[in-house]
């Protein structure tokens, strides 16, 4: 299909396509796609450069990744669209309705004096600020707010201090006529809100509708609480015209339904300010938390990446110096090292495993050390409960502690050492221990012991649901505890 035949089937789609517009990785460069339904299309990885998006309807729209230098965005809708990693350099967003608009690293700082962005929102905060016209709209609205509290105080004191009773009731109906209009207007404009923000896109229509669909509610609303709780006290006061206490003369009933579109339409701006401010702080959050979640994973990978290297450093060592004076040692450890390769690349992305895939590759690795050392080293693995064995834990969370007993305790003895492994489940809390009959741990501890990684993984994972311990009594070991709901949440 050639550019033509392409621009031609697009403008011929008066109405929205059946299914959508799916272009990924196209050539649309210079295309006129202007006024179009695009709802929900994908033009991910494509040239779109000096395309025409003017009025286009692009709700929900992928166009991550693609070329948009110079293209025309003018009054077109990008509700919820996707601008994730695109060029928008010199693109003209006049006009555009940019809710939700997702624009991560699109790269406009690059070209920024040449975009041309929607003008600042006309919010009541915004007008507020201005120098002269926000304190002339000011004084109006406290006017008007100081005007309504007076009018409820004035007539509340009236019903309840007055002596005659028919004035009591005349001021009661005209509370709970405002009253019930107040209510019925309010609900009427909450429950359009919505609606309204989905199925229409121009705001001076949203208002117009809904000052239509007040007058007539209103109208009746009026009507009904007339004849329940005013044309009574209307008759009794027009029997006593003679004497009659205080006049009835009302204002034309068009100017209380102006109040009531003038209230209406307050309560749908309000409306539609607030759902934009809720949704921007949600969209922020989101953000916030997609960005702590990186953080968090650059963090754990940094700390994987320094356990790895240094513990295959150590191992290859080993082997080296078995090379030459026990063949089949160095062939054994060999063969055992590329079992904790497997187990340290078979990640799939994540940071966990299981307790007993964890305390296996212990086992491995000591087995490694056990070939080097020989009958100086002895050591046990244990658990508790096997019920245990299913829950995650961080990956090579053991291992360094292991490495570091091998390295600072069992090699500085003459004698024979022994490492023991202990995992257990105490209260709400799982432990797991490292014991080694190596030298004490000094008073100040270096960061050769290798525990500051381990420490700021579980930090990173658990916060203060987990904790680590150095402990020369009643015996040398390091200590893990982790709580259980934590690791029975991962294992889910």
């Amino acid at each position: 299909m050639t550019r033509e035949q392409l621009e031609r089937q697009l403008h011929q789609s008066a109405n929205r396509p059946v299914q959508p517009v799916r272009m990924r990785g196209s050539a649309l460069a210079h295309f006129d796609f202007s006024g179009l339904d695009l709802t929900d299309a994908d033009f991910s990885f494509s040239d779109l450069s000096g395309a025409n998006f003017s009025r286009a309807t692009l709700q929900n729209a992928n166009l991550s990744f693609a070329s948009l230098v110079n293209a025309s965005f003018v009054d077109a809708d990008l509700t919820g669209a996707n601008l994730n990693f695109s060029g928008l350099a010199g693109a003209d967003l006049t006009g555009a309705n940019l809710t939700g608009v997702s624009m991560s690293f699109t790269g406009r700082a690059h070209n920024v004096e040449r975009a041309k962005l929607p003008a600042t929102p006309i919010t009541l905060t915004y007008l507020l600020k201005k120098p002269v016209w926000g304190v002339l709209i000011g004084m109006v609205l406290g006017a008007l707010l100081m005007y309504g509290v007076s009018g409820i105080v004035y007539f509340t004191n009236l019903i309840a201090t007055s002596s005659n009773k028919l004035i009591a009731d005349l001021n009661r109906f005209i509370v709970w006529q405002n009253l019930t209009e107040g209510v019925t207007v309010f609900l009427l404009v909450y429950f359009m809100s919505d609606w309204l923000d989905r199925a229409v896109r121009r705001i001076w229509l949203r208002h117009l509708l809904v000052s239509l669909a007040i007058i007539p509610v209103y109208v009746t609303m009026a009507w009904v609480t007339y004849t329940l709780f005013g044309k009574e006290v209307f008759k009794q006061l027009a029997r006593q015209a003679t004497q009659q206490p205080m006049s009835t003369q009302s204002a034309p009933w068009y100017l209380y339904v102006l109040g009531g579109l003038l209230v209406g339409n307050l309560f749908l701006y309000v409306l539609r300010q607030g759902r934009q401010l809720s949704r921007k702080i949600t969209e922020q959050e989101f953000e916030l938390l997609n960005l702590e979640k990186l953080k968090t994973q650059a963090e754990l990978d940094a700390l994987q990446a320094k356990i790895n290297p240094h513990f295959l450093y150590n191992a290859l060592n080993s082997i080296a110096s078995l090379v030459h004076d026990d063949p089949d040692k160095a062939e054994e450890m060999t063969l055992l090292l590329s079992k904790l390769f497997r187990y340290s690349t078979g990640r799939d992305g994540t940071h966990t495993s299981t307790l007993a895939d964890e305390l296996d590759m212990v086992r491995t690795y000591l087995q490694v050390e056990h070939v080097r050392f020989g009958d100086r080293l002895q050591f046990g693995v244990s658990l508790a409960d096997e019920s245990l064995n299913a829950l995650k834990v961080p990956q090579f969370l053991l291992q360094p502690i292991v490495e570091n007993a091998v390295k600072h305790g069992i090699s500085k003895r003459a004698g024979q050492g022994r490492i023991d492994v202990k995992i257990y489940q105490q209260d709400d809390w799982v432990f797991l221990s490292v014991h080694d009959n190596g030298p004490a741990f000094p008073e100040e501890m270096g960061s050769g012991y290798g525990l500051r990684s381990i420490g700021e993984k579980l930090r990173l994972l658990y916060g203060d649901d987990a904790r680590v311990e150095l402990q020369n009594e009643p015996y040398k070991q390091v200590l893990l505890g982790i709580k259980l709901n934590r690791l029975t949440t991962n294992s889910k």
